[in-house]
C-alpha cells in the first residue's frame, strides 16, 4: 500500500481538519508529519467545534490508528491540554494515539527564545505564534535537542538541564524579561504522564502498517506557501510543509506517496506577516473575515482576506505533486454580484504565471478575471459555482474532488467518481 498526502496549498488556515475527519473512517491511520502545535485543525462535530493542535485529525474516529512522526516539534504541555479535552469528550486517546521518539520536544526556554527574538526584530516582525517552533527546530538541526525517546532515559533531567543553560546564556543577550521556574513544574508533570503513552521507533511501526496493507493518510499543518524552502521567506515556519516531508517526516521512501490531496479555500487567507498579492484592505475584505469567522485557530489573530491566487496555487500543486484538489469555504462567498480571481502578475517589466524569485522584495501587480457569484448552495453546485471550479481546474489542470460548503463534517459536495472518496 501507499501513502496519500492531504496538505495546504496556500498559507495555512484551508481547512484541512475538516477534510481529513471527513476521509477518515477510509483510513486505517492518519499520521502527522511536520510542524507543531503552531498550526490549528478546526472541526465542527454534532455542532460542537473541537481545535487539534498535534494530535492527528482521525482521533475521533473509531478504529483509526493516529501517528505522530518524527518531523513534529511536541510541547508536552500542549498536547496534555488537548489529551484532557479529548478524554473528556468520551474519546480513548491512549488506545488510538501513537507518537514516535524521534519527535523533538519543545521546552520552556524555546518558548522565551521564540518570544525574545520576534521582540527583538520590532517592525521586522515574521508573525510567529510564539510557541517555541522555530528555536526547537534550530536545535533539532544544531544536534543538541531533546527527543520524546529521551523521556525514557535515566539521563534526561541531567540533558534537560544541559539544553537549559545553553538556552539561559543566549536569553541573556536579549532585553526580555522571564520567568522559566514557573513553566517548569506544568512542563514536567507533562513530561510524566507522556510516559505512559504508546511512544513507538516510528520508522518501523509506519513501514509495518504500509506492510500489513493499511491505508495510511499523511496530514500536513500549515500551507505550502509557508515552507522553509519553497514559501515567502522569510515570512514563512521552520519546517517543510510539502509533500516531500512526508518522506522525512514519517520514515517512508518517495515510491510509497500514493495520491497528493491540495486544499484550497474559494478566496485566500494568511495570518502575520509577509506578503500576499490578492490581499483586499478594504469593505469587501473585512466581509469575508466576518462571514468565514476569519480568526487564528491557535492565536485568535484576524487573519487577513483576499482573493484566490492562481498563479501562487499552480506553484504549490507542481512542488507537491496534487493529483486532486479540495476548494473549502464556498459558502462564504455566496451571495456576492462579483468576485475576482488572480490569473496573473505583473512585475519587472512583465506578466508571468510564475512567482518571482523573492515575492517579499519583488513589486507585484496581481491581474485578475472577474466571475458572476452565486447565491445559496443547495445539493449540488449552483451553474456559476461549477463555472469557477471549472475553470480552477483547467488553469491548475488538477482535477476538484470536493467542495466545502459549510463548517460541519457533512456540508461537503462531493465530485469525485473515483475510488479514493467514497
Amino acid at each position: 500500500m501507499s501513502v496519500d498526502v492531504l496538505l495546504g496549498l496556500q498559507w495555512g488556515d484551508e481547512g484541512k481538519g475538516k477534510i481529513v475527519d471527513y476521509l477518515a473512517d477510509q483510513y486505517h491511520v492518519i499520521a502527522r508529519f511536520q510542524g507543531g502545535p503552531n498550526a490549528g485543525h478546526t472541526l465542527v462535530i454534532d455542532g460542537k467545534k473541537h481545535v487539534l493542535h498535534t494530535i492527528p485529525s482521525g482521533i475521533f474516529r473509531k478504529n483509526c490508528i493516529n501517528f505522530i512522526g518524527n518531523g513534529v516539534v511536541i510541547d508536552p504541555v500542549t498536547i496534555l491540554k488537548e489529551i484532557m479535552h479529548l478524554q473528556n469528550e468520551g474519546v480513548p486517546v491512549k488506545e488510538r494515539l501513537y507518537i514516535s521518539k524521534r519527535a523533538n520536544l519543545i521546552l520552556p526556554s524555546h518558548k522565551m527564545l521564540d518570544a525574545a527574538s520576534e521582540s527583538a526584530k520590532g517592525k521586522e516582525k515574521i508573525g510567529s505564534t510564539l510557541k517555541g517552533i522555530g528555536p526547537t527546530y534550530m536545535d533539532k538541526t544544531g544536534r543538541n535537542g531533546l527527543r520524546i525517546g529521551d523521556i525514557l532515559s535515566s539521563a534526561f533531567q541531567e540533558n534537560y538541564t544541559k539544553l537549559k543553560q545553553k538556552h539561559l546564556k543566549l536569553l541573556g543577550t536579549y532585553d526580555f524579561e522571564f520567568d522559566l521556574e514557573s513553566l517548569e513544574k506544568e512542563w514536567f508533570e507533562a513530561i510524566d504522564a507522556l510516559r505512559s503513552y504508546q511512544l513507538v521507533e516510528g520508522t518501523y511501526f509506519i513501514n509495518n502498517l504500509i506492510k500489513e496493507g493499511k491505508r495510511i493518510l499523511a496530514e500536513g499543518a500549515q500551507g505550502s506557501m509557508l515552507d522553509i524552502d519553497f514559501g515567502t521567506y522569510p515570512y514563512v515556519t521552520s519546517s517543510n510543509t510539502i509533500t516531500a516531508a512526508v518522506c522525512t517526516g514519517l520514515g517512508v521512501a518517495p515510491q510509497k506517496i500514493g495520491d497528493v490531496i491540495g486544499i484550497s479555500k474559494a478566496y485566500c487567507t494568511r495570518v502575520g506577516s509577509g506578503p500576499f498579492p490578492t490581499e483586499l484592505n478594504d469593505a469587501t475584505g473585512e466581509e469575508l473575515r466576518r462571514i468565514g469567522g476569519e480568526f487564528g485557530a491557535t492565536t485568535g489573530r484576524p487573519r487577513r482576506c483576499g482573493w484566490i491566487d492562481l498563479p501562487a496555487l499552480k506553484y504549490t500543486c507542481i512542488l507537491n505533486g496534487v493529483t486532486q484538489l479540495v476548494i473549502t469555504k464556498a459558502d462564504v462567498m455566496s451571495n456576492m454580484e462579483e468576485f475576482k480571481v488572480c490569473t496573473s502578475y505583473s512585475y519587472d517589466d512583465q506578466t508571468s504565471e510564475e512567482l518571482p524569485y523573492d515575492l517579499c522584495q519583488t513589486e507585484v501587480t496581481p491581474n485578475y478575471k472577474s466571475f458572476t457569484g452565486w447565491k445559496d448552495i443547495g445539493e449540488k453546485l449552483p451553474d456559476t459555482l461549477d463555472q469557477y471550479i471549472k475553470f480552477i481546474e483547467n488553469y491548475l489542470e488538477v482535477p476538484v474532488s470536493i467542495v466545502s460548503v459549510g463548517p460541519g463534517r457533512d456540508e461537503l459536495i462531493n465530485l469525485s467518481m473515483g475510488d479514493l472518496i467514497a
